[in-house]
């Protein structure tokens, strides 16, 4: 599901929201959630799952083509972990 499949869902469900306002708060939640993990926060929302960033450590690589091994610098990544109900189905 898309972003604007997500907002016209919701819209749908509630009528006395307009498309602007959905969108308007989808966008918020999102903001709010990237922000949330900028700052290494983690997002736990019961009964879906878990957002954190990991930090992946430095590691040493090697170029498939010319067999170079060169250094690939540390990285924050995003992580999902699904709740139990989720999970579950």
């Amino acid at each position: 599901m898309t972003k604007s499949e997500l907002i016209v869902n919701i819209a749908s469900r509630f009528q006395h929201l307009t498309h602007a306002d959905t969108a308007l708060s989808i966008q918020m939640m999102l903001d709010s959630m990237s922000a949330a993990m900028i700052n290494d926060d983690r997002i736990e929302i019961r009964g879906f799952g878990s957002f954190s960033v990991i930090i992946k450590p430095p590691r040493t690589a090697r170029n498939p083509k010319t067999g170079e091994n060169f250094l690939v610098a540390a990285k924050h990544a995003p992580h999902f972990k699904p709740g139990l109900k989720l999970k579950n189905g």
